[in-house]
């Protein structure tokens, strides 16, 4: 990547872990609000980074808990008896 995606990937990655800690989804209206008035290249490049980002999030918990539900129900004890 180069230096604008490499530093939006960072700050994309600082606000998630922020949101995490702190619930405050409003950071990122004003991240968008500031990265947009000085470069709407920075804005574009964070906002892709926050969604592929947050995207991947969504997929890998949904994949672990279909892993853990198969599991559950493969596990010794839980299969059909006949």
């Amino acid at each position: 990547m180069g230096v604008t995606e490499d530093m939006a990937d960072q700050l994309a990655q600082d606000v998630i872990k922020y949101i995490e800690a702190t619930g405050d989804e409003d950071v990122v209206s004003d991240m968008i609000k500031l990265l947009g008035a000085s470069s709407q290249t920075a804005e574009e490049a964070f906002l892709t980074s926050l969604r592929v980002r947050r995207a991947n999030m969504k997929a890998r918990a949904m994949l672990m808990e279909r892993a853990r539900k198969f599991q559950q129900d493969n596990s010794p004890g839980t299969a059909d008896k006949g």
